[in-house]
């Protein structure tokens, strides 16, 4: 027992030696971190500063994270479906127009040629319909994907103006615009993240 507590109180000192000694080198070791992380963080300035006034966005990515793109871009591969869906119902429609009519010569079911060319008349009707349907649909498809194209590009084009009344950027490209150009320029995140908070907000 006596010797347990002439351990413990050998232990106790050499403890003790141990937490001053150890206080002192995390006063050191503060003072060499916070020394490290002013030197890194004048550094990382000093690279911010020699960096030139512009900064670069990629609109590939703008179009497939940007909500209103995605919204609208939902949209048109639903009228392409409905489009898709009516062309094969009309395509059905004429061709069992067809096989009836084909069925019915094939039974001597004309009585004369008239009676054969009023049916031919006919299918020759719904064919024409059915073109005009769908190329008017296609016409429509095609003017909402162009008024959806020029509304993402505003509503991007206006962000990116009022983004840089605050950030004073000479000059922001579109990467597509570019051959190369430094990655520590791209401010495409945070354009995302202004972006879809603006327009969240207003959708709700």
């Amino acid at each position: 027992m006596k010797k347990f507590f002439t351990t413990l109180s050998g232990l106790a000192l050499i403890l003790g030696m141990t937490l001053g000694s150890t206080a002192c080198n995390n006063t050191q070791d503060g003072n060499d971190k916070q020394h490290t992380k002013t030197t890194a963080k004048a550094k990382q300035g000093k690279e911010q500063a020699t960096l030139p006034n512009y900064r670069y966005v990629d609109s590939d990515s703008l179009l497939q994270k940007y909500n209103l793109a995605k919204d609208y871009n939902e949209e048109m591969l639903r009228l392409q479906n409905t489009y898709e869906n009516t062309a094969r119902q009309r395509q059905s429609a004429i061709e069992g127009l067809a096989g009836q009519y084909q069925q019915k010569m094939q039974n001597n079911g004309y009585m004369n040629e008239a009676a054969y060319n009023a049916d031919m008349k006919t299918l020759q009707q719904r064919q024409q319909a059915a073109q005009n349907e769908l190329g008017q649909m296609q016409i429509n498809m095609q003017n909402q994907a162009m008024e959806a194209q020029k509304i993402v590009n505003d509503s991007i084009m206006s962000y990116i103006k009022e983004y840089n009344e605050s950030h004073h950027y000479d000059a922001i490209f579109m990467k597509a615009a570019t051959l190369y150009i430094n990655p520590d320029l791209d401010i495409t995140d945070e354009i995302i993240e202004g972006l879809n908070a603006r327009y969240n907000k207003v959708k709700k």
